[in-house]
């Protein structure tokens, strides 16, 4: 057969193919019909698992069985979300502790109490004033603990209202402590959140210099986004601390001129240092994520951004069969990061934040047919 011929003989087995795969949709549907009267749950993994098992005896070879049981999972995903967008339009929904607010920021008349860490200075300051600034017509009271779980504790003992938790940054990544500390509080949600343009000064006590430098202190994310700087002076040793105002704080105790801290300007104001260089920050649109995290199961019309976190079984495959869910239902992920599960060593659990609000149908799409392929999954917040 020439080439031409071949072509046209694919072409028609495609038609056949199409026609078929038509005809066990609309089987599927009725599958969903009969499960919406009955109750049945939309996935049963020993039927999915005895499919798999028939296909490929029907082939021979190692290769072909491998590959009609990954066609034919493929298809059982793509049926269990017809039959998932079904139940939807009939009303099924996700079932989530969360419900729509007019407001997520609480109104009472004492105002309201916010908490962060560190001291007077720090991003998480500048941003708490920020945010709250913008979203809450109510008087602010701020108030700052030593470790950012303090400043949890703090919500759930009702000492504050909301704490405030950087979560990642543009150029130095994932904050990845804080991800972690997010699923031992699963009674906080993140209701809203700041991305805050971040530039480290370099600032000392009046008579120092750059030359004379011994050590720098800063949070070791500050030193780690201003690299070239201790790359161009590798006699000045970079020292890590528990934030950058603390280590503002530090160099004005000290009185050292052999030191200096990298931390906001407003810590040179409120510390009386001296900056003596501004934006030591490599990238000059250096950005820093807040998560404000509260008590308050809530989201508003406004909401446009889901946060999750989820973990899948052990298997090949079963990160890509979750991740399908937001492609097949044109969702947007707009970030995903995995962590490791400390009781399963080199086990991974995922934190993902897509566009959307949940409840939108597509989202409660997504969220029924992850529930189907995940061994856990957590809300974190809409927002």
């Amino acid at each position: 057969m020439t080439l031409l011929e071949i072509r046209d003989q694919l072409d028609e087995v495609d038609q056949e193919i199409t026609r078929l795969y038509k005809k066990r949709m609309d089987l599927c549907a009725e599958v969903a019909r009969v499960k919406i009267g009955s109750g049945k749950a939309v996935f049963d993994p020993k039927r999915e698992a005895e499919k798999l098992d028939t296909v490929a005896s029907y082939l021979d070879t190692d290769f072909d069985q491998k590959a009609i049981r990954e066609l034919y999972q493929q298809m059982m995903n793509i049926s269990r979300r017809l039959q998932l967008s079904i139940m939807t339009e009939q009303g099924k929904t996700f079932d989530t502790e969360y419900h729509k607010a007019g407001s997520c920021i609480k109104t009472e008349q004492d105002g309201v109490k916010v908490v962060y860490q560190g001291v007077e200075g720090a991003y998480a300051e500048i941003a708490a004033r920020e945010f709250f600034t913008k979203n809450s017509q109510q008087e602010t009271d701020y108030s700052h603990v030593e470790t950012w779980k303090d400043a949890l504790d703090q919500v759930m003992a009702d000492a504050a209202d909301y704490a405030v938790l950087p979560i990642e940054n543009s150029s130095h990544g994932a904050v990845t402590d804080n991800f972690d500390l997010l699923l031992r509080y699963p009674k906080l949600s993140i209701i809203g959140e700041l991305d805050l343009p971040v530039a480290h000064a370099l600032m000392s006590v009046d008579g120092a210099s750059i030359s004379g430098l011994r050590e720098v202190y800063s949070h070791a994310q500050a030193l780690g986004q201003c690299r070239t700087f201790f790359e161009n002076h590798p006699t000045i040793k970079p020292v890590p601390v528990l934030n950058t105002a603390v280590a503002a704080r530090l160099v004005r105790d000290r009185r050292d001129p052999g030191i200096a801290a990298l931390a906001s300007v407003r810590s040179a104001e409120i510390y009386g240092l001296r900056v003596m260089q501004y934006e030591v920050n490599e990238s000059k649109s250096n950005t820093t994520r807040f998560a404000i995290l509260g008590k308050q199961k809530s989201y508003t019309e406004n909401a446009r951004k889901i946060s999750l976190c989820f973990e899948t079984a052990h298997k090949p495959g079963a990160l890509y069969n979750v991740l399908g869910n937001f492609v097949f239902n044109d969702v947007n992920m707009l970030m995903i990061q995995s962590r490791p599960i400390p009781e399963k060593p080199f086990q991974y659990r995922f934190f993902v934040d897509i566009e959307g609000r949940l409840d939108e149908p597509k989202i409660i799409n997504v969220l029924n047919g992850m529930q189907d392929q995940t061994t856990e999954l957590r809300i974190l917040g809409c927002y």
